[in-house]
């Protein structure tokens, strides 16, 4: 299994659990695509996107059950990120995880790799 990764605000989540459907966040919605992160990529989005945020979780799903509307996009620096260009459904969350704030004010990932 393949896990990307996207954060979100807990109210955003709780929204999420809800419905049963998320169509992404503000600025998802803005750019046409939800934007997720793969392993490697997370640390830097929660440090770039997310600094001194302490209502956050953090959602992994399994990259290859998306199917073919999640695309491998050039972003900074070059990289690839996973865009999903429908909405999520909840039961394509594999898991999902509040985080904490690190001394630094960056919300902390721990170990993706697994």
């Amino acid at each position: 299994m393949s896990l990307i990764f996207k954060i979100m605000s807990r109210d955003e989540w709780a929204a999420f659990q809800a419905s049963g459907e998320f169509a992404g966040s503000a600025v998802d919605l803005a750019d046409g695509y939800i934007h997720f992160s793969a392993a490697d990529q997370a640390q830097e989005t929660a440090a770039k996107h997310f600094a001194g945020r302490d209502d956050l979780v953090l959602l992994s799903l399994d990259a290859a059950s998306l199917g073919d509307r999640l695309i491998w996009e050039p972003s900074r620096g070059g990289a690839l990120f996973p865009h999903l260009y429908r909405p999520l459904a909840l039961n394509e969350v594999a898991a999902s995880r509040e985080l904490t704030l690190g001394v630094d004010g960056v919300p902390q990932l721990g170990d993706l790799s697994a």
